[in-house]
């Protein structure tokens, strides 16, 4: 029910490594920012279907980093393919048939069709335990990003991503994926330009409750 309502979601397509050195990629929808400062983001790892951790929670775990790639609309079905609820220690690189670049701060490595990707150090990893079972249903990633790659060719006049251009995909319910419709820009107001009025309405409001 929760994954049906609480739409969209970005989508964190995340790129880790074992300590034996087998390379993991698979999407996340439970995925944000948590802060700009300093600027963490978070993912949760729901257990597998064995009741295990997944490969990502393990490897990020072990290896304390990874990389978070934005899916965009030109790659969605290759991504796709990593979600395959495939055995521990097999790779979905070469099912996705998406190219890897190498990180600088990290052993996983990014992708390279991504138009954003950031590079993270593990942060902390938060096991979550269901209250009635006492099992482990999860795991909550949160990395420190070190280092974002953004193509020049994604970004407006005003150094900042046009998402007409960056054509993000984000999850909705069931298999469905959404794209980004038209944006809606408002203003946020300001005490400093409209405090004043704001505080008589707010009297106005307070007179009209306590007459009788």
């Amino acid at each position: 029910m929760m994954i049906s309502e609480i739409v969209p979601r970005p989508i964190a397509f995340v790129s880790s490594i074992s300590e034996q050195g087998v390379e993991n990629i698979a999407p996340f929808s439970w995925f944000n920012q948590v802060t700009h400062n300093p600027p963490i983001i978070s993912m949760s790892c729901s257990a597998s279907a064995q009741g295990g951790p997944k490969d990502t929670a393990s490897n990020s775990k072990a290896t304390k980093g990874f990389t978070v790639n934005i899916i965009n609309e030109p790659f969605v079905e290759n991504a796709n393919v990593t979600s395959l609820d495939a055995p521990a220690g097999i790779s979905e690189w070469p099912l996705s048939g998406l190219a890897k670049e190498p990180s600088i701060h990290v052993k996983a490595a990014r992708v390279q069709e991504s138009a954003f990707s950031m590079e993270c150090g593990l942060f902390q990893a938060v096991d979550i335990i269901h209250p009635n079972t006492g099992k482990q249903t999860a795991t909550l990633i949160l990395g420190l990003v070190k280092c974002i790659h953004v193509g020049n060719d994604m970004l407006n006049e005003r150094g900042v991503v046009d998402f007409t251009k960056y054509k993000p995909i984000g999850r909705m319910g069931d298999i469905t994926y959404g794209r980004v419709g038209d944006r809606i820009r408002i203003p946020r107001p300001s005490w400093k330009l409209e405090g004043e009025k704001i505080q008589e309405f707010l009297k106005g409001v307070e007179q009209g409750q306590s007459a009788p």
